[in-house]
């Protein structure tokens, strides 16, 4: 049943977002406000351990179209490998041709990303605060593009301007074209959706521009959870800030295309989620808002909830297999259907949404693999979700980078970390082989709808279990660098 409900209000948002598509998208058609002096933006790029990638992001930055003595570029480097001079080389760089660009060095790391973006917020006079993340390369208009909404008559009280990431290697491998699919789905439809609806959402992170004043008034970045993106986006519009969404901007960013580096991710989106439904749920009942938002708020800060379910379904269907079979057919099978069909078409439509004019429908496809994935990824989740209830600390892990922007491409910079193999990696498969033995079971009574379900779970936790280990032993530290991807996932 508690499934059911997060299928549900996946079709609601994608309701809601069909509703207002057609109203919005002219309202975009808009001539581009360019003023007198354009705004002092300072662009923060916080990295760690980046040698990969901080090149390419330090040049895409430093090539963005604006005016010179207007754009202040922060490197936020907290490394403690050779990313530090691969960063000074390159501002060094951009120095010598003008742009004002700077190097800020930590030691300590306190607070991870947000100790940084908070320390580095007091030696820049910037009004406006662009952060992007490492995997990124902005194109060279994005920034005035951003900008927009702040420059718009009534535009004093928006807080948070968020774009749409786009993808560098969506077409790498499997495994990166089932998170395009789901990256599609938030940004194409879940994020216009409650923005155009008025609802409660959240910087993503990276590609988005914050009010310097919204900030500061709101008590600045915390390091109290792993999500300080979201803790404070919810701080933010709960004291009356409001934010945009852009649908048609867009930065383009690297998928992880490595098992090990998803589920890093994944871990800490979960578990910073949960973190904040606890930090800021009470707030959030309290607040002054209608009761339709305050709904749509938990159901956004609970939303990992879904994976300790699935887990929780997986373990129940072995003893209910061990009879005749016939308790399946007492289960909620129609709210499970509705569950089920809640996710597909939301990326469906955001596929037609984001893609017109090109054959879209074909990458549909790969939807079974995104269920196959979605429920692979549970037990991580679910250990993820249990820490952030129980309140256990934990230090902020960042997503490992590649640089990979294409099929068959290589290493840019130094050779790759250490992948280490924790539990969850035996519990995976462990769980596929306890669905092996439910689904065969089920198959034996003839329940064909159990053998369906138990063959996605089956496949779930040995293709993220299975590629983990695989991963953690075909991607080591070595001298040399830009060894090439294509021989460790093709998953």
């Amino acid at each position: 049943m508690w499934l059911a409900l997060y299928g549900v209000n996946a079709l609601g948002l994608t309701a809601l977002f069909l509703r207002q598509r057609g109203h919005h998208r002219q309202a975009r058609k808009t001539s581009p406000i360019s003023p007198p002096q354009w705004p002092l933006v300072t662009v923060q790029l916080p990295v760690y351990n980046e040698q990969q990638v901080v090149r390419r992001l330090t040049d895409a930055v430093a090539r963005l179209d604006y005016p010179r003595d207007r754009l202040h570029i922060q490197v936020l480097d907290d490394s403690t490998d050779g990313t530090t001079e691969l960063a000074a080389e390159r501002v060094a760089y951009w120095q010598s041709r003008g742009r004002w660009i700077t190097l800020h060095h930590r030691v300590d790391r306190v607070d991870y990303k947000a100790g940084a973006l908070c320390a580095a917020l007091t030696a820049t006079p910037g009004e406006f605060i662009a952060i992007f993340d490492a995997d990124f390369v902005p194109p060279p208009g994005w920034l005035k593009r951003a900008l927009q909404p702040f420059l718009e008559p009534g535009g004093k009280r928006i807080g948070l301007v968020q774009t749409r990431w786009s993808h560098l290697n969506a077409e790498y491998s499997l495994l990166t074209r089932a998170q395009a699919l789901a990256l599609d789905g938030h940004f194409g439809i879940e994020q216009p959706a409650r923005h155009w609806a008025g609802l409660l959402f959240n910087f993503n992170g990276t590609a988005g521009i914050w009010r310097r004043g919204c900030i500061e008034s709101t008590g600045g970045w915390r390091g109290v959870t792993l999500s300080e993106d979201l803790d404070l986006s919810y701080r933010a519009q709960l004291q009356g800030w409001t934010f945009r969404y852009l649908p048609d901007v867009t930065a383009p960013a690297e998928i992880p295309p490595l098992m090990p580096a998803f589920k890093r991710q994944q871990f800490r989106w979960a578990k910073g989620s949960i973190q904040c439904a606890r930090l800021l749920g009470p707030a959030l009942l309290r607040a002054p808002i209608s009761r339709w938002r305050k709904l749509q708020g938990v159901a956004h800060l609970t939303s990992y909830l879904v994976h300790p379910l699935m887990v929780l379904l997986l373990l129940v269907t072995l003893p209910m297999s061990l009879g005749d079979g016939r308790i399946f057919h007492h289960l909620p099978l129609a709210w499970l259907g509705i569950a089920g069909l809640g996710a597909p078409l939301l990326y469906a439509a955001a596929q037609w949404s984001l893609y017109p004019g090109t054959p879209w429908w074909r990458r549909l496809a790969w939807l079974p693999l995104l269920a196959i994935l979605g429920t692979g990824i549970a037990a991580s989740n679910t250990r993820a979700v249990i820490e952030g209830l129980s309140g256990l600390r934990s230090p902020f892990q960042r997503t490992p980078k590649t640089g990979l922007e294409r099929r068959g491409g290589h290493w840019e910079g130094g050779a790759a970390e250490r992948i280490d193999i924790d539990v969850t990696t035996w519990v995976e498969l462990a769980l596929s082989v306890y669905a092996l033995v439910a689904g065969t079971l089920a198959l034996v009574h003839g329940n064909w709808i159990g053998v369906f379900f138990l063959a996605i779970y089956g496949l779930g936790f040995a293709w993220v279990g299975g590629a983990t280990l695989w991963e953690a032993h075909a991607w080591r530290p070595r001298q040399q660098s830009h060894r090439p991807l294509q021989q460790v996932e093709r998953l």
